[in-house]
């Protein structure tokens, strides 16, 4: 599961509450792709939206429909006592991994940050990926820090910041990474259009949006870079073009949405507020971005 690709599923939230029956089509749709991994309440998932209740429903809900696929589940909170909450919460749900971003109002400092990854260790059954998403939670985790973490015995990868679409780039970072922590470790990219180059350069998993609802063609981007297919990737990539274009303008999890909404597969209305869906002109943007791909 700390290899190939692993699909963000969103969580469409809709005036009720979490749409459960749109909710589980998504995770079967990835489950039939053959998704490496499924990671529910992740950024894309809106996670920091939803109470302890709603993600512990959420939670089980991933496992019940992911059939074989393993589910990471997102535990980051404000507060260390959610956070233990939402891990118990994956750990019932039957995760077989937990996802956590140092997540808080109050900067906080490089002790702190470890702090909370050594109390989630400490009680933790299951594996910890360490979520490094300094664009959302305003943390800049340092190499040293992540040395730091990466000790802990439960800690089994680093889902790292969008790096390069320079492959010999990305190849610094990841080895930069790898020699501050010092023993071997799962790096995962982040950032979709990044991605292609991300697992060319080292990175052995990616922790993707697009997969959530187009899990297919991300798996063949994932596969020609795992076997080598070096120049496959990067065209697969390139196909999509149109859409990484409106990541970038918009964010993955906007975009995210109008393609599930667009795709039939959610509700139109699918954020939670005061989060809204993209525009009339930027909806026209993702349909006019799919029938181009």
């Amino acid at each position: 599961m700390f290899e190939g690709l692993s699909a963000f599923p969103l969580t469409p939230i809709t005036s009720t509450g979490v749409d459960a029956a749109s909710y589980a089509g998504l995770v079967e749709r990835m489950q039939a792709a053959s998704v490496d991994s499924i990671s529910a309440l992740g950024s894309t998932g809106s996670y920091a939206y939803l109470d302890v209740t709603e993600r512990a429903s959420v939670a089980k809900l991933t496992v019940q429909h992911a059939g074989p696929v393993p589910v990471i589940v997102g535990i980051g909170a404000l507060r260390t006592r959610d956070v233990l909450h939402n891990l118990r919460s994956a750990e019932d749900a039957g995760a077989a991994a937990v996802l956590l971003a140092p997540v808080s109002y109050q900067p906080l400092t490089e002790d702190e940050v470890y702090g909370l990854y050594e109390d989630v260790a400490a009680t933790s059954s299951l594996p910890i990926i360490v979520y490094d998403n300094p664009t959302t939670t305003g943390i800049v985790v340092s190499d040293t820090l992540h040395a730091r973490i990466a000790g802990l015995d439960l800690v089994r990868s680093i889902k790292i910041p969008p790096a390069s679409l320079d492959v010999a780039q990305v190849s610094e970072r990841v080895t930069a990474l790898r020699d501050a922590v010092g023993h071997p470790i799962s790096v995962g990219i982040s950032g979709d259009p990044y991605a292609a180059a991300g697992l060319l350069g080292g990175c052995d998993v990616w922790y993707s949006v697009l997969a959530g609802v187009l899990p297919a063609e991300c798996l063949a981007i994932t596969r020609a870079a795992l076997t080598g297919e070096a120049e496959l990737a990067l065209q697969l990539s390139a196909r999509l073009d149109p859409l990484w274009e409106l990541f970038r303008a918009h964010g993955s999890y906007r975009v995210a949405s109008a393609i599930a909404a667009q795709l039939g597969l959610v509700p139109t209305v699918n954020l939670p507020r005061p989060v809204h869906e993209l525009d009339a002109t930027g909806q026209r943007a993702v349909a006019a971005a799919l029938r181009a791909i």
